[in-house]
Order: C-alpha cells, then sequence, then structure tokens
C-alpha cells in the first residue's frame, strides 16, 4: 500500500502514515472553515512573540505579512489544501514557509497544535453566536410586523390542538417573540462564559517561554486568557453550549413550522403562504405545499443530533487532549449552517406569509371557546363558587351540544332552564370579541394589552 511522508512530524516519523490512516488521520476536509480564524491566531501569536523578545520583530513582520498572502490565496481559492498535512495549521504553516521561508519555523514557537486548535474554534463558535443573535433579530422583527398587523384579529387559542379560548393573532406572534428572546439571551450568555482565550496554554501544561497571554488575548477580543492549561485544551464546553442553545432555538423554530403547516392546510386556512415559500405538486393542481416550514421542522434533527454526537464524543475523555476530539466540529458546523439557514427561512416566510383574518375570527368563535367567560361571569355576577359556575358552565355546553349550537345561540330561557338567575347580561361576555377585550391582565391576549407588548419590543429591537 502506498505510504506518505509527513516531514512536519519529523524524523520520528518519516515513513508516514498509510492512505488509510491518512484518511482517517486527516481533517483539512471540514477544518479548512477555520483559516480566518487560525490565521488570526497565528498573527496574535507572532505578534506577541516579538512584543516579548522571543522572537525578531523582523520575523514577526514577515510572519504576518506572509499570512496575510496565504489567507488572500485563500479568499480567492487559489489555495491548494493538502490531507497530507493534516489540518488547516499545517496546510497554513507550510505554505507560510513556502513563502517566507526560515523564519514561518519559528511561529510554532511557545505553542502547540493542541491551544491553537482550542483557540480556533473557540473564536469560530463565538463568530457563530454573534451571527445567530442577528438572525434571531431579524426574525424577532418579522413577527412582531406580523403582530402589529393583526393586534386585534380574534382566533382561536389551542390546549391540546382543541379550541380552547379566544386569543389575538397579535398575541400569538408575540409568544414566539418571547422564546427567540430566551433564546437571544442564552447565546449572549454562552458566548460571554465562551470568550476566553486558550492560546498559550501549549500542549497541556503551558510554556516556558515568558509569553504574554494577556496581549493574544486582548488582540483576538477575548475577555482573559484562560486560567487552567489544562482545561484550556480540552475544553469544548463552549461547542456543547452553542449547540444546547442552538437546540433550544431549533425546537421553537420547530413549534411555529408545525403551526404553519397546520395553519396553511385547507382544513383551517388560518394563513396563506407566499409562493416564494410554497411549491406545487407535479400532478395535483391544486396544491400549494409549504415546503420551507416542512424543510426547516426536518432540519431541526440535524441540530439536535449534532448537540448528542458531541456530548457522547466528549463524555468519557480522560484530561486533556485526546483525538477522538477531532471529531468536534463537522456537527458544529453542520449544525451552525443549518440553524442559520432555519433561521433565515423562517423570516422571510413569517414577513411573507398573509393571515386570513376572517377565517381566524369564524374558527375562534367555534368550540365554544367562550366557556370560560361564562364561568367567569357566573363566579362574578351571580357570586357563585368557581366549582359550581363550572359545572353550570359545563351543562349549558353539552345543552348547546344536543342542539347544535354554540353557547351565544342558546336562548335565555334555555340558558335559565339551567340555572335560573342568568340574565341577559350574560350575552355580554359571550362574544369572541369581548373574550379578548377582557383578558386585560399583564401580558394577556386584550388589544390593548398586546399593544403596549408590540411598543416594548419595537423598543427594544430597534
Amino acid at each position: 500500500m502506498t505510504k506518505t511522508s509527513n516531514a512536519m512530524w519529523g524524523g520520528r516519523f518519516a515513513a508516514g502514515p498509510d492512505a488509510i490512516m491518512e484518511a482517517i488521520n486527516a481533517s483539512i476536509g471540514f477544518d479548512q472553515r477555520l483559516a480566518h480564524q487560525d490565521i488570526a491566531g497565528s498573527r496574535a501569536h507572532a505578534a506577541m512573540l516579538a512584543a516579548t523578545g522571543i522572537i525578531t520583530t523582523k520575523d514577526a513582520e514577515a510572519i504576518g505579512e506572509g499570512l496575510l498572502t496565504v489567507l488572500s490565496e485563500i479568499e480567492a481559492g487559489n489555495f491548494a489544501f493538502s490531507t497530507a498535512l493534516e489540518d488547516i495549521h499545517m496546510n497554513v504553516e507550510a505554505r507560510l514557509k513556502d513563502l517566507i521561508g526560515e523564519p514561518a519555523g519559528r511561529l510554532h514557537t511557545a505553542r502547540s497544535r493542541n491551544d491553537q486548535v482550542a483557540v480556533d474554534f473557540r473564536l469560530w463558535v463565538r463568530d457563530q453566536c454573534d451571527a445567530a443573535d442577528t438572525a434571531i433579530d431579524a426574525l424577532m422583527k418579522a413577527l412582531v410586523g406580523q403582530a402589529e398587523t393583526g393586534a386585534d384579529w380574534v382566533m382561536p387559542g389551542f390546549t391540546h390542538l382543541q379550541v380552547a379560548q379566544p386569543v389575538t393573532w397579535g398575541h400569538h406572534m408575540l409568544a414566539y417573540v418571547e422564546m427567540l428572546s430566551r433564546d437571544r439571551a442564552r447565546f449572549a450568555d454562552a458566548r460571554k462564559r465562551m470568550n476566553e482565550s486558550p492560546l498559550g496554554a501549549a500542549a497541556l501544561a503551558g510554556t516556558s517561554f515568558p509569553i504574554d497571554r494577556h496581549m493574544t488575548a486582548e488582540a483576538l477580543g477575548f475577555d482573559r486568557p484562560s486560567a487552567n492549561s489544562l482545561d484550556a485544551v480540552a475544553d469544548r464546553d463552549f461547542a456543547l453550549e452553542f449547540l444546547a442553545a442552538a437546540s433550544i432555538c431549533a425546537m421553537h423554530l420547530s413549534r411555529l413550522s408545525e403551526e404553519l403547516v397546520i395553519w396553511s392546510s385547507a382544513q383551517f386556512r388560518f394563513v396563506k403562504m407566499s409562493d416564494r415559500w410554497s411549491t406545487g405538486s407535479s400532478i395535483m393542481p391544486q396544491k400549494r405545499n409549504p415546503d420551507a416550514a416542512e424543510l426547516i421542522r426536518a432540519k431541526i434533527g440535524r441540530i439536535f443530533g449534532a448537540n448528542v454526537a458531541l456530548m457522547t464524543v466528549m463524555k468519557g475523555l480522560p484530561l486533556t487532549y485526546s483525538k477522538d476530539m477531532q471529531e468536534d466540529k463537522e456537527q458544529v458546523f453542520d449544525a451552525a449552517d443549518n440553524l442559520l439557514l432555519a433561521l433565515a427561512a423562517m423570516a422571510g416566510m413569517v414577513a411573507d406569509m398573509t393571515g386570513q383574518q376572517d377565517n381566524l375570527c369564524k374558527a375562534a368563535a367555534t368550540g365554544f371557546s367562550t366557556a370560560t367567560d361564562l364561568a367567569d361571569w357566573l363566579v362574578r355576577t351571580l357570586g357563585l363558587p368557581f366549582r359550581e359556575a363550572h359545572h353550570v358552565t359545563g351543562s349549558l355546553v353539552a345543552l348547546a351540544e344536543s342542539k347544535g349550537c354554540d353557547l351565544p345561540e342558546l336562548s335565555l330561557a334555555e340558558m335559565q332552564s339551567v340555572h335560573a338567575a342568568i340574565t341577559t347580561s350574560v350575552f355580554d361576555v359571550l362574544g369572541v370579541d369581548n373574550s379578548v377585550a377582557s383578558r386585560t391582565s399583564y401580558g394577556g391576549t386584550a388589544p390593548d394589552q398586546v399593544r403596549v407588548q408590540i411598543a416594548r419590543w419595537k423598543e427594544i429591537l430597534g
């Protein structure tokens, strides 16, 4: 079997691994995505080595300029990545040596690939937290726009997917804004916690060179260097926290996707999806399929899977670095890609969809949705204990069911046959508009309350 040599390993490994070992060992096929972060880390490291007198300023300048050349080649698509060189770090360093010669060999002074990959990956995940924040912001704004359009549109609220009580369209849209605000906070919190630099931890024990870890941390936008070199190279909590936040956010997207799939069906007709986010059928010309929502709902499984996969990789590893940790990146890359795609698609879909006000209102008036309003009226007006009011209301619902009508369609005499003290004022609470208007408690569905929350979110989101 053909064997290849890797001179970067040094004389001990001159014979090199065979082709299968090269294939399983190489990560350049995916970790080339870390090129920007790798070069940023190396430039900061070189500048620090010069500032502390470990290498000359001349060598540091040559390294810095050479790394920018490498980056420009990568960005232009002119860089030849080699699996024989294993990973992004060795590929960049080898090309740097081609460009500037001997000074390139001084770049790796006082560091290891262990802290190098740790800082690269941490920088990349930090960037994804920022990207997620921007994408969530766009979706929240789209939802607030929908809420403002239908702040007083009445629709059915559901429990168990059964009609429960009337709510407003605006209130329903804002429920997802609240969920997404927590997602945004989780990414921000994870970003704050991950913002420590592992650079300078070297292989695992630190280094005897007089490095300045605070200088490199500051140059790379970290709050501080990590305080324990063992933890610095072994930690992947930052990636796990990102995946955990991504999974919860993805779950929220999946719930909204499910509702849009249901709502756009012929049986509901609560929303009309725009042609931009729907497809037709190859055989059924009447179809408008909510494919974007369905694909978002499906992609969420990949994000959940990435979370479980990385937890499984990390769960049995002794300190510090093991090669298992090379498997930390692909699932995080995939999860980040799919989360950002799902957020962007959902923002576009929500912004373009049209709520069907008449259908929403008609649906809100079905299923005895004002039964709770009737029970509350019996308590408030007649002074009945709630349990008795609940029983009376249940009897009235049964009566309406037997007559094939809804509660507002019962006559006063029919209502009084169940409880003689009921008066005509009961009909004031049985309409769905009256029902939602009465829910004025803070955070309730009354249009006035919804508009208060819309104003609050518009101020927050800017």
